[in-house]
């Protein structure tokens, strides 16, 4: 009976070790941060996507962690209930460590949820390095937002940058970065691709491009 608890005991420890490493070689190389969220509730897994999620603290020197009103909590993913916001400064940045010559999919979120209790949803400009990504105007959206960009670095680490342009306080909810195969979207070294549309066509008889 010991000997066949140890066999069971055995291959459930092969088996969660197998899992554990399949999920590190699914998500290597992402880096997934949930924005504002305090280091102590940090990582967890997001049910709906089985994705990591990590706080940004170490990606990151300034702001302040910020949490959605009650009611806009009942409605965001779990990732976007908090969020990280910049209330010194002109210009805040995110230091993020990658691979010289890799093509990035970079997705910020922003998702305001009336965190500072005021109703008076932010606008700034979003920096890829030196260079301006976007404006972020989450009056046009109703205070939720996505931003993507394809990008493939210079050097071994990479800026994104809040930049403040009124008198509204920058805020972001969640920043993800995921390698491309080389071959996918292939741009420059140094050069960008700025998300314009996606459209998903299932079943589709003919070639698309």
């Amino acid at each position: 009976m010991e000997m066949h608890f140890h066999g069971v005991l055995y291959v459930f420890v092969i088996t969660f070790s197998l899992i554990n490493l399949v999920q590190a070689q699914e998500q290597k190389g992402f880096i997934t941060l949930d924005c504002g969220l305090l280091p102590d509730g940090s990582p967890y897994v997001d049910p709906s996507t089985g994705l990591t999620f990590t706080t940004d603290s170490s990606f990151v020197e300034s702001g302040k962690n910020g949490r959605v009103d009650k009611e806009s909590e009942r409605n965001f993913a779990k990732a976007f209930v908090t969020l990280r916001y910049f209330p010194d400064g002109e210009r805040n940045c995110y230091n993020v460590k990658v691979t010289r010559g890799i093509n990035y999919l970079i997705r910020a979120s922003f998702f305001y949820g009336n965190y500072d209790g005021r109703n008076i949803i932010p606008n700034f400009d979003l920096f890829l390095g030196p260079n301006k990504w976007t404006t972020v105007n989450l009056n046009a959206t109703g205070g939720g937002k996505y931003e993507e960009i394809i990008h493939m670095s210079r050097l071994s680490s990479l800026q994104i940058c809040l930049v403040k342009i009124g008198t509204t306080t920058p805020m972001i909810s969640a920043l993800e970065l995921r390698p491309l195969r080389s071959d996918v979207y292939v741009s420059g070294v140094g050069s960008s691709l700025k998300f314009l549309s996606r459209s998903y066509h299932s079943g589709s008889g003919g070639i698309l491009r």
